[in-house]
């Protein structure tokens, strides 16, 4: 297994192998704690128009999103952990649109032979199915601030996971602390925040699911996010290299 480490858009769509894509603050954490409840479907789309145009065709579909971190007019809920943590949505099928999270799944479909997200929220499940399925190569692509910029919980995210996938011990107690005091926190706090400040700490909540997400396309041709339970086999041998 060689593991590549990405960023940002630019990264997505030169994705090779498995790529995993990263978006800590907010839109792979959201992802999982709306399939944790109930969600059967998560469409990931590259742009508010999109959604609205898939709610347009399907009045039942709920909308979830952020344009500048701010939720769009029309949707449903922002892109807000503690906003679908919230939400009845048994049954439903979400339609997310992001600047940086979903935007990398559509990106990333155009290149990597399989695409996963990840979070702190679902870390070890998806460590899990790749040293289950011990991929040849595997992109880790950190998302950053709208998928244009660098930002420091993805690359940290992106990181634990290279380590886990090496054997590597991590520290991840000391991971909220230093992220509370990076410029990515102050949408959470204070005079600028703009989101919820229980969104912080439900992103940076380790393990909180034992599932992991994989982008797929539906028969329509239409990418979903799909929900799978975390393999039980044992792990690959071999340990992989960093480039």
């Amino acid at each position: 297994m060689r593991i590549k480490m990405l960023e940002l858009l630019s990264g997505a769509a030169e994705a090779s192998g498995v790529a995993v894509v990263i978006d800590v603050f907010r839109a792979c954490s959201v992802a999982c704690y709306a399939f944790a409840g109930g969600a059967t479907r998560i469409l990931p789309v590259d742009s508010v128009e999109e959604a609205l145009a898939l709610r347009a065709a399907h009045p039942d579909y709920l909308l979830a999103g952020e344009r500048q971190c701010l939720k769009p007019a029309g949707f449903d809920f922002g892109n807000s952990p503690s906003e679908v943590a919230a939400a009845d949505l048994a049954g439903r099928t979400l339609v997310h649109a992001t600047s940086a999270g979903t935007r990398g799944l559509v990106a990333a479909m155009g290149s990597a032979e399989r695409v996963l997200t990840c979070s702190f929220v679902n870390m070890a499940a998806t460590a899990a199915e790749l040293l289950a399925t011990a991929p040849p190569v595997v992109s880790v692509v950190a998302m950053g601030k709208a998928g244009l910029a660098s930002a420091p919980e993805d690359r940290m995210c992106g990181m634990y996971l290279a380590n886990l996938l090496q054997d590597v011990p991590n520290a991840f107690a000391v991971i909220p602390q230093f992220l509370r005091k990076t410029a990515s926190a102050e949408i959470f706090f204070g005079d600028t925040a703009i989101v919820p400040e229980a969104d912080f700490d439900l992103c940076l909540t380790l393990d909180a699911f034992d599932f992991y997400l994989e982008a797929i396309r539906q028969d329509d041709g239409r990418l979903a996010l799909v929900r799978r339970d975390a393999p039980t086999q044992p792990r690959a041998a071999a340990l992989p290299s960093q480039v």
